[in-house]
């Protein structure tokens, strides 16, 4: 089956990492290093995806000075480690932000049953590494660049 005739959903991954728009930035930022991923979608109550957060949302810049760290963090910077410091009321309201406030709103998303050629167009006429799937407006899996890499292989393999 060629790229043009192959579903999104036969090559996505529906074991997705889900925040909502509420929860603290921080938890978000210890499920990404957990998971091992660097982004996910947001979920409003019914499911629908209302933003993307990826660790680019979360870590501006990191700049080494001659010691201790320096890492920009939301906007502001601050010295790592930071356990030792008293937090400033800047630092605490980055450390204490929603998803909803950093995430990326509105993020371009593509039906399960599109083509894995429409996904490929997609992200790279938006400059994406990945589209939330979804199905009558709920997320139902997430499409990365690496899955359409894994399709393009098979099918290469499948040819000869």
């Amino acid at each position: 089956m060629s790229l043009r005739e192959m579903p999104v959903s036969d090559v996505m991954t529906t074991d997705v990492l889900t925040f909502s728009p509420d929860q603290n930035v921080q938890d978000a930022m210890q499920q990404l290093v957990a998971r091992n991923v660097d982004a996910g979608p947001v979920l409003d109550d019914d499911a629908a995806v209302v933003g993307m957060l990826s660790t680019g949302d979360l870590i501006v810049e990191e700049a080494r000075v001659h010691f201790p760290t320096v890492v920009n963090f939301l906007g502001v910077n601050v010295t790592w480690p930071f356990e030792h410091l008293e937090l400033d009321d800047s630092m605490a309201k980055a450390l204490g932000a929603s998803v909803g406030e950093v995430m990326t709103a509105a993020p371009v998303t593509i039906e399960a049953d599109a083509s894995v050629e429409d996904a490929a167009t997609l992200m790279h006429d938006h400059d994406l590494s990945r589209l939330p799937v979804v199905e009558d407006g709920r997320l139902v899996g997430l499409i990365a660049r690496g899955d359409i890499v894994k399709a393009i292989v098979a099918g290469v393999g499948e040819s000869r």
